[in-house]
Formats: C-alpha cells, sequence, structure tokens
C-alpha cells in the first residue's frame, strides 16, 4: 500500500521541492525502495507477502462483515485482481 503514495510523494517533492526531493531520494530505507520500483519495476519479496497478506486479512474480514453477497464478490474480485496487479512485478 506504500509504494503509491511513496511514489506520489516523490513525484511531488520533484516538482515543488528539490531540497525535499533530495532528502527523500537520500532517505537510507524509502530512497532505494523508490529508485527499485521507478527505474526497475521490482518490489522485494518480502514486501510483496506483507502487501497480500495485508490486503487479504482486510478484505476478508470486509467480506465477511458485509452483508449483500454481490459487495461480497465485489470485494473478493478486488483482491484477486490486486494480487494478480502486485505479483506480476519483478522481485528482488
Amino acid at each position: 500500500p506504500t509504494t503509491p503514495l511513496l511514489l506520489l510523494t516523490a513525484f511531488c517533492y520533484y516538482r515543488g521541492s528539490a531540497r525535499m526531493y533530495a532528502w527523500l531520494m537520500g532517505h537510507p530505507k524509502l530512497g532505494p525502495y523508490i529508485r527499485n520500483f521507478r527505474e526497475q519495476k521490482i518490489i522485494p519479496r518480502r514486501v510483496k507477502v506483507y502487501i497480500l497478506t495485508l490486503l487479504w486479512a482486510s478484505l476478508l474480514f470486509c467480506a465477511y462483515i458485509l452483508p449483500l453477497i454481490w459487495l461480497k464478490v465485489l470485494m473478493l474480485a478486488i483482491a484477486v485482481g490486486v494480487t494478480w496487479h502486485i505479483l506480476s512485478y519483478r522481485s528482488e
């Protein structure tokens, strides 16, 4: 879930503040993560596992508490689509 927000932050900092962009790209944890995704479209394996675990846990919980069947099916379809999308990226 963090990747889109980090990429958006990097884009906004790039356009608005050279100092903040340099800080973000030089950050020891976030900088390499952004560069790997932006340049090589790589998501580390441990990050994929973390993302998919949180995704499925939260969407299964939501599907469990939703009263309408079509909403449950929609939640599961979204989970399958996002899982396929995440797994389509290469891993380190």
